[in-house]
């Protein structure tokens, strides 16, 4: 499967949610607090007034692609932070389009400042990425014995689902006890 069959906008906006999420005034996964919210937008947007926003984004998830791999880093596996090198070619390439359609995200970024929940699973129902289909994989999905990772159990086949079920399975990590999901790559 090409990364150009995979929804980069879903990628996006899955990503945009875990992230806020693992924030330090959430779950406690990562060192940011509120970058996201509305104390990252007023301090960046001054100093990028059009895209503050995703510059808010791609600091979030240098973080959050950091403090993952720092947890748990596993070979010839993908995470939603690090996917296989054409994806992320293809997600940085739109990026760009991203930027100059800048104000027609405001309204998501703006739905990130405050969960209503504090359910990773109810956050994603309520920004409707994720099906009853998606919530029954996870249904399966466990720690392992160490507690660090969430192993998928299938390979990454670059598929939505798979992408879903990565950003879907920070669902089993605990306030401030991170667990990464990854998947094996089929190479």
């Amino acid at each position: 499967m090409t990364a150009s069959q995979l929804d980069l906008e879903r990628l996006l906006k899955l990503r945009l949610v875990v992230a806020r999420f693992g924030e330090m005034d959430n779950a406690k996964w990562w060192n940011t607090k509120g970058q996201l919210g509305r104390l990252g937008a007023s301090a960046l947007k001054r100093g990028f007034p059009r895209t503050h926003r995703f510059a808010q984004a791609r600091s979030v998830f240098a973080v959050a692609a950091h403090r993952c791999a720092e947890v748990f880093d596993p070979p010839a596996s993908v995470t939603l932070w690090r996917l296989p090198e054409a994806t992320e070619e293809e997600f940085d390439t739109r990026w760009e389009h991203w930027l100059d359609h800048a104000a027609e995200w405001s309204p998501f970024f703006e739905s990130l400042e405050s969960f209503p929940a504090d359910d990773l699973v109810e956050v994603l129902k309520l920004f409707e990425l994720i099906s009853d289909r998606d919530v029954g994989a996870f249904s399966r999905l466990r720690r392992s014995a160490e507690g660090r990772a969430v192993p998928l159990s299938t390979t990454f086949s670059g598929a939505d689902a798979d992408v879903t079920l990565l950003a879907l399975a920070f669902a089993r990590s605990q306030p401030g006890q991170l667990a990464v999901p990854y998947a094996r790559r089929a190479d």
